[in-house]
């Protein structure tokens, strides 16, 4: 094989879009090749090759992982996002996942950028036999309180997606037990075990800043766009000058301020 090459730059070009296979042959040939160009290639391929192993054999095992948990029954997976914000709603999401096709790239939502967050949520929603996000205003975890919250929101999540026409026959929610369904099976960091799961905190993480970006617009000077409402120095900063607008959670903010805008 090493005859079909004329230039250090065209094993280059060869190796960058080798597959594991084609690497083998390639990497046996180019063996007494010592130029630098060409080690220098031969290695970052081997370190490409072995990544997509590596995240190939994680995404295996977050789809195989439900399959077990699951035992072969069809199961909606859910997490919140927004536990301990300071502002802005807590946010549930559900989603339900064919087998097949698997979405590459599932994780949990908080080891993803940004943008790679909103390209795996618009995957998850195409891809998804069905999906919802449900959001908790700040008044009403105020009134009833995060706990309570969190559990009617998972509760009509789970309602939602059978009103769509979909019933799952097992209930995948992260972190631990709240009792809110008799077909409920609790994973710990679920988001980064379990295929649903980890895409129901991908598309509730997605939603969730969207709207916290709106509110900025609505509400500006908190820099909700950034912070997302957490409680950031420079949030807390500005609810010290300027008292809380309509979407803090006034139980949250008790330590900072008493007073509320409208």
């Amino acid at each position: 094989m090493k005859q079909n090459f004329h230039t250090a730059q065209e094993i280059v070009d060869r190796l960058r879009t080798a597959d594991a296979e084609e690497f083998a042959v390639l990497e046996r040939s180019l063996a007494a090749d010592t130029r630098k160009t060409v080690r220098r290639a031969v290695e970052s391929t081997r370190r490409r090759l072995e990544a997509a192993s590596a995240e190939a054999e994680r995404l295996a095992r977050l789809y195989a992982f439900q399959d077990e948990v699951a035992a072969g029954r069809l199961a909606v997976g859910l997490d919140e996002v927004g536990r301990g914000p300071l502002a802005g709603p807590v946010s549930v999401g559900a989603v339900v996942l064919p087998p097949e096709p698997r979405i590459a790239g599932l994780n949990d939502s908080k080891q993803l950028s940004p943008e790679r967050r909103e390209e795996l949520a618009a995957q998850i929603k195409e891809t998804a036999i069905a999906w919802t996000v449900v959001h908790v205003e700040p008044h009403r975890i105020d009134e009833k309180g995060i706990v309570a919250c969190l559990k009617a929101a998972f509760g009509q999540a789970v309602a939602a997606i059978e009103a769509a026409g979909t019933v799952p026959e097992v209930v995948l929610l992260d972190g631990n037990p709240l009792h809110f369904d008799p077909r409920e099976v609790n994973i710990v960091k679920g988001d980064a075990r379990c295929a649903s799961i980890s895409a129901a905190s991908i598309v509730a993480k997605v939603e969730r800043d969207a709207l916290m970006s709106e509110l900025d617009t609505r509400y500006p000077g908190y820099g909700f766009a950034h912070n997302k409402g957490y409680g950031s120095a420079d949030h807390i900063a500005a609810i010290k000058e300027r008292g809380l607008s309509p979407v803090h959670r006034v139980s949250f903010c008790t330590a900072f301020t008493q007073d509320r805008l409208f």
